[in-house]
């Protein structure tokens, strides 16, 4: 994957991020008036439908979601256009919740969009909530 496109690079360090738990440097790749849509539309991570936009919802975004999981992002194929790339991924999420661990996988595409100053605008996630319900298991002597 070429590191070169603008929307390819931040995608890799949104990767990179929430790989390392880095929260400021996650956060810090947004612009101002960025959305997440992950996924889109209504979801129980997003019961009215309309994202998370602005600074203090994406850091709740990050705390609810992100924060307290180790989660693994493997992209398996990336596509840039303009300044937007879609990357056609796999989430492997361990969490715990209620005491007990599980782990849970997400396939999906998620996309990128950034401004000419390299700021994600958009981070938009295409999967079904239902699809990876059917994989969430209870990890033993996690």
């Amino acid at each position: 994957m070429s590191e070169q496109h603008p929307a390819k690079r931040v995608s890799l360090l949104s990767r990179e991020y929430v790989h390392s738990h880095n929260k400021a440097g996650w956060l810090g790749l947004f612009s101002e008036d960025a959305i997440i849509e992950d996924p889109i539309g209504v979801s129980p991570i997003d019961e009215a439908g309309k994202g998370h936009r602005g600074v203090a919802a994406r850091e709740a975004f990050w705390e609810n979601n992100i924060a307290n999981s180790d989660i693994k992002i493997v992209i398996h194929q990336s596509y840039a256009a303009g300044l937007e790339c879609a990357n056609i991924v796999t989430l492997n999420t361990i969490l715990t919740f209620g005491g007990k661990t599980y782990s849970q996988e997400v396939n999906g595409i998620f996309t990128y969009q950034v401004n000419e100053a390299e700021q994600l605008v958009a981070l938009r996630g295409y999967w079904e909530v239902d699809e990876m319900m059917k994989t969430i298991k209870e990890v033993v002597n996690a």
